[in-house]
């Protein structure tokens, strides 16, 4: 490699590279190269997933397994639109395949105590016939599918009534902000940056939907679809009119709180009243049946005695 320089008149400089050394750039399939390679396959059972026992090199070598299980009682059930809608009104970001393996955890753990109760059975007397021990283990583990699902309806029925006790709290707060001039928007806002719980969550959630360019009325009404609660679909019905008639909304929503109180107290009296016919139960079958025994017992005696 070499280098020469020559003048012009003083004025400027010429410089001549000579000798440079060739294929210095990478050639075209050496570029291509790491693209077209073969990568190795990674083993499904390696893949990083969060372990979700606290046994987590068993649930790596058991979920391909768990994987066909599931799929297997998905197609057994189904209804994978009903328990994702039933999800989504528990407040669970888990999906569909995620509580089926749960479903099949808790047929696994009754299969267990089935088999358990078939060894004690079997050791009280070896001569139980095998399919009374087959139907035990059958029904355990239906036991356990079964009861996940019915935890999960219990979650939703708890959380609605948790967001029922919230709503005329948070329909007065709500009240309160727009009277005081806030817009809807602003009113969401404040409430849910004050307050706490399974409405103003959800309220949070519709909020950041108007934020990200839906309307406040289409957030709101799919908190309402969210949810089976009559007040949360007048709620949402009072909300639209008012935003798209300009009728008073703190006015609706004062009124939707008083309804939904009187609500509550009639279902308390109902509730009274159930409980009170079902106290009828010992009193009559348990303190009534002692009560005469006491007054008929010294007479008895008495008789006995006399004869």
């Amino acid at each position: 490699m070499g280098v020469a320089v020559g003048g012009l008149g003083g004025v400027g400089a010429t410089f001549v590279v000579y000798g440079a050394p060739r294929n210095r750039l990478p050639r075209l399939e050496d570029r291509l190269a790491p693209y077209l390679r073969d990568a190795p396959r990674r083993s499904s059972l390696l893949a990083h997933t969060p372990a979700r026992t606290p046994f987590p090199t068993l649930e790596r070598v058991l979920r391909p397994v768990m994987g066909d299980t599931v799929r297997l009682l998905d197609r057994m059930l189904g209804g994978a639109a009903n328990t994702r809608r039933r999800l989504e009104q528990a407040g669970r970001e888990m999906t569909v395949d995620e509580f089926r393996a749960e479903q099949v955890l808790w047929g696994s753990i009754g299969l267990l105590i089935g088999v358990g109760l078939s060894i004690a059975m079997l050791a009280s007397n070896p001569h139980r016939p095998a399919l009374l021990l087959l139907l035990l283990c059958f029904v355990t583990t239906l036991s356990g599918v079964v009861a996940r699902d019915f935890a999960l309806t219990q979650e939703v029925a708890k959380r609605e009534q948790r967001m029922l006790a919230e709503f005329p709290t948070i329909a007065e707060m709500l009240a309160l902000a727009v009277g005081a001039g806030e817009s809807p928007v602003g009113a969401l806002e404040r409430v849910t940056r004050s307050s706490r719980g399974e409405l103003a969550r959800e309220l949070g959630t519709a909020l950041g939907e108007a934020r990200a360019g839906s309307s406040l009325v289409v957030a709101l009404e799919n908190i309402a679809s969210r949810t089976s609660l009559p007040a949360l679909a007048r709620f949402v019905d009072g909300v639209a009119v008012a935003v798209e008639r300009g009728t008073p909304l703190a006015e609706v929503l004062r009124a939707q709180a008083v309804d939904v109180r009187e609500a509550g107290k009639r279902a308390l009296l109902e509730s009274g009243g159930k409980k009170e016919i079902a106290m009828m139960a010992p009193v009559v079958f348990l303190i009534l049946p002692v009560t005469m025994l006491f007054a008929l017992f010294p007479g008895l005696v008495s008789l006995r005695l006399l004869a």
